[in-house]
């Protein structure tokens, strides 16, 4: 039976191991890290007093290869949301709130309701949409969609960053129109709001590291990658700190790493070189809420706002600039947001913890997304899986899944032919 060695137990590396042992491949999971998940997971935050995730992530039904996954892992309800495609949204400057709701159909006769549109759009606004279809690989969002109209400010924007983690005026807008295409595009049954029901390592960490386990996958934590000892046109061993293992014939290396690790490890390997960071603050509420809810944010610092229990949740992607600051100023800024969206009033700053993620994503630029590698390199057993390769798909949980499964049937492909 073939064996893979996969470095990195991020939600790229966890995909790939799945959908390896589903395919009857032995798997060895290797992470630097004392836990697996890298960006996607939850910990108990002593402050806050309870178990949060170190980021927000949310997803929409029409994520299959997100579904796909937590399927296989027995965790297909691990995902949480409303029952239909409802995106409420409060402007920040003029306290306005409205709510954008999809319709059934493929096609969106729903735009021509005035009451479910953005606020001052018009239908042809929507109908702009489409220009991302035919873009150019040099094109940004804000060049395709216009950046001077209510729909761009009020839904296009905040969507946008979100998505790409890149302001719109530069990010790429060949890599918004696959999610547009297979979520809003496929009508409102795909693109219903989702998040971790309890948490991210609830969802999708903690099932899959079972079923490596039922399958009696290795997982190794602790066990940082130093070097590939390169022979020929096949890696022929691994070192780790604690010393080598070789690379048996007929065996693959599949690396599930940051781009800038992967670059160190492989000569002449091209990645993206720039990223964006991501700002999440936490905030204990007074009292609990009920159902999971979640607001769109436009005029303010924030673009995301989730509450799951007592504990809101903000969101700030594109986040360089505010990354700068220390933790307590930035935690004045986005509670006042919270206060105003929630209805708090002048509510004193409750216990609370920013998470700063520096290198959240690539910077997905259009010239950042033309040093996406594929899966494959020039050496026959070492393949590659990350949200950074190319997936057709923005940095996100469905693209990191996604660049799993591709790197998987790869590794399956190249096997069967040698």
């Amino acid at each position: 039976m073939r064996h893979a060695h996969i470095i990195g137990a991020g939600v790229a590396g966890l995909s790939t191991a799945v959908h390896l042992l589903n395919r009857g491949w032995n798997v060895t999971l290797h992470e630097s890290a004392g836990h697996a998940g890298g960006r996607c997971r939850s910990f108990v935050d002593a402050t806050l007093g309870c178990r949060i995730d170190n980021g927000n992530h949310l997803l929409l039904s029409g994520n299959g290869a997100a579904l796909e996954y937590l399927s296989l892992i027995d965790a297909a309800d691990g995902l949480t949301g409303p029952d239909k495609a409802a995106f409420p949204f409060l402007d920040l400057k003029t306290g306005r709130r409205w709510t954008v709701e999809m319709g059934a159909g493929r096609l969106p006769w729903w735009i021509f309701s005035e009451a479910r549109r953005v606020p001052g759009s018009r239908p042809a606004d929507y109908v702009r949409a489409l220009r991302l279809a035919w873009a150019g690989e040099r094109a940004t969002v804000a060049e395709c969609l216009g950046a001077d109209n209510p729909l761009f400010k009020r839904f296009w924007e905040p969507l946008a960053v979100a998505v790409l983690n890149t302001a719109a005026d530069e990010g790429a807008a060949s890599l918004l129109w696959p999610v547009i295409r297979e979520t809003f595009g496929r009508g409102e049954a795909a693109c219903r709001p989702m998040i971790a029901r309890v948490g991210l390592s609830e969802s999708f960490v903690d099932p899959a590291l079972r079923f490596l386990a039922g399958r009696r996958a290795g997982f190794f934590a602790n066990h940082r990658l130093r070097a590939l000892s390169l022979k020929g046109d096949r890696v022929a061993a691994l070192t780790f700190e604690g010393g080598d293992e070789a690379v048996a014939a007929g065996d693959a290396v599949v690396l599930a790493v940051p781009p800038r690790n992967a670059a160190e490890l492989v000569p002449g390997l091209i990645v993206p070189d720039l990223s964006r960071a991501i700002v999440n603050g936490h905030f204990r509420l007074p009292a609990a809420s009920g159902d999971f809810s979640f607001l769109g944010l436009v005029g303010g610092v924030a673009q995301w706002l989730f509450v799951r229990g007592a504990v809101a949740s903000v969101t700030v992607s594109a986040a360089d600039t505010l990354a700068e600051n220390d933790a307590a100023a930035i935690a004045g800024r986005l509670w006042d947001e919270v206060c105003r969206a929630l209805a708090l009033g002048e509510a004193p700053l409750p216990a609370y913890r920013i998470v700063k993620e520096k290198r959240a994503t690539f910077a997905q630029t259009p010239d950042q997304v033309r040093r996406r590698p594929p899966a494959r390199t020039p050496w026959k057993n070492l393949f590659l899986a990350g949200d950074w390769t190319q997936t057709g798909l923005p940095a996100t949980i469905e693209g990191a899944i996604r660049s799993g499964r591709k790197a998987a049937e790869t590794v399956i492909w190249s096997g069967s032919r040698a």
